[in-house]
């Protein structure tokens, strides 16, 4: 009944908790990918920012391959960022060439912002012009499992970067839910051809005015999802020993569709004195609105996971995005001030990962109830609760809810596992002479909130 309002908001799928499997480890996500592939019987569909150019990615690109040509009836849908699939001369979109061989059982969507059009488009070069907006979503599907994750599908992802990875089988509703959202997403992105040539699907998303490519692409995503809450909303379970719920989130700042970061509000806003929320975020840059619920609406306790800078994605980049891991440093000093400024410290902690020779991109909450040792509800997917989740790219999370005690203890144990290799972040951790940003770091940092 705390969680009752969430029906009206997302559509539902009622399951039992055996049907969940958590998994800890990239290369349990890997093998989890490669053996999902290899026994898929009529659909694998992936959804992800890109896919990699190394060994590890042309071999799961080979078995989808072989399971294509094995089975006739096979369909596989694969969705990316235009942007971020075409960056270098060997890119995803070379990777993905050998499955377009058969178009009719393989169809590979490049998303493209209509944020990024006109003069802007072409001035900005490749890697920049990702900061307008991108596919973000990660999402992957065989035939009725669906396997959502924060992880993107290459090596990094598959060997040294802690992610989270959450496997939902044997749930056709589910599964059938996500096939339509990005077969509809797809359907106004850029179709990619055995030439390596981009083609508009339908509608092009920067050749067509704003305006009308908007409306329609709205019309076309969000009229599902609103249609699929309505079916659901007033469901009972499925069957009688069904014991949790997965409700999926979605946010498409360019169609001005932002009701996974207005459920997410709702969480945090809502939870009662003496829950427990944990929230990670690989890239720690919250919303003023997430900021203000925090320390302003909500009473519960907050744990905040980030990553340390040595566990940063942007580590070891160059040119402006050296800066980065900077500025989240300086990021989480000022939410740290307001933190202690309003006495608040005891209510609100904070915590790096760090571990040697990873780095850290899980996301996500787990909600635990008062007088409660377990979570109840997590939130998994691409989301990292910053302002580029909000304002720029397509995402999607899943908020599961439930009462199986099996699950629950596996949620903890997933948190905890996080835990293991994370230490407080305070003032003087993070004022320390290793953690000083440069000073055009923390000059431009608030200019560029939006884009990191």
């Amino acid at each position: 009944s705390t969680f009752g309002w969430i029906k009206y908001a997302s559509p539902g799928f009622s399951l039992h908790g055996d049907q969940v499997s958590v998994l800890h480890k990239p290369e349990e996500f890997y093998d989890t990918l490669l053996e999902r592939c290899k026994k898929a019987k009529f659909r694998i569909m992936l959804a992800s920012l890109y896919i990699g150019t190394g060994p590890m990615e042309e071999k799961l690109i080979q078995t989808i391959n072989e399971r294509i040509n094995n089975l006739d009836h096979m369909k596989v849908n694969i969705l990316l960022d235009a942007n971020r699939g075409s960056r270098g001369k060997i890119n995803s979109r070379k990777m993905l060439l050998p499955l377009l061989s058969n178009s009719k059982q393989c169809q590979v969507s490049m998303f493209h912002t209509p944020t990024l059009r006109g003069p802007l488009k072409f001035l900005l070069p490749a890697r920049y012009n990702e900061l307008v907006g991108l596919q973000h979503m990660k999402l992957y599907l065989f035939d009725d499992d669906v396997l959502i994750s924060g992880a993107n599908l290459s090596e990094d992802y598959f060997t040294k970067r802690q992610d989270r990875y959450m496997l939902v089988k044997d749930c056709k509703e589910l599964a059938d839910f996500y096939w339509e959202l990005v077969s509809r997403i797809s359907s106004v992105s850029l179709g990619l051809d055995h030439s390596d040539n981009l083609f508009p699907r339908s509608y092009h998303p920067y050749k067509l005015s704003r305006k009308t490519y908007i409306k329609a692409a709205k019309d076309k995503i969000w009229g599902f999802y609103k249609k699929s809450i309505k079916s659901s909303s007033h469901k009972t379970p499925g069957h009688l020993n069904h014991d949790t719920w997965v409700f999926p989130l979605l946010e498409l700042p360019p169609l001005s569709v932002h009701q996974d970061s207005e459920v997410t509000k709702r969480f945090l806003e809502g939870a009662e004195r003496g829950s427990v929320l944990t929230l990670s975020t690989g890239y720690f840059n919250l919303t003023d609105q997430y900021v203000d619920t925090i320390l302003q609406k909500s009473t519960a306790h907050f744990r905040i996971l980030m990553a340390h800078p040595t566990a940063n994605g942007f580590l070891k980049a160059s040119g402006l995005a050296s800066g980065i891991p900077g500025a989240y440093t300086g990021l989480a000093l000022e939410f740290l001030s307001r933190v202690i400024s309003t006495g608040q410290d005891e209510r609100v902690t904070m915590f790096e990962y760090i571990r040697n020779g990873w780095t850290y991109h899980a996301k996500g909450l787990w909600y635990t109830l008062p007088n409660n040792d377990l979570p109840t509800v997590t939130l998994i997917g691409s989301s990292n609760f910053g302002s580029r989740s909000v304002r720029r790219d397509l995402e999607t999370q899943i908020a599961l809810i439930t009462t199986n005690e099996s699950l629950r203890y596996r949620l903890k144990e997933e948190e905890d596992r996080l835990n293991k290799h994370t230490v407080q972040f305070t003032p003087e951790v993070g004022t320390g002479p290793d953690r000083k940003p440069a000073l055009w770091v923390l000059t431009t940092m608030r200019l560029f909130k939006t884009f990191f």
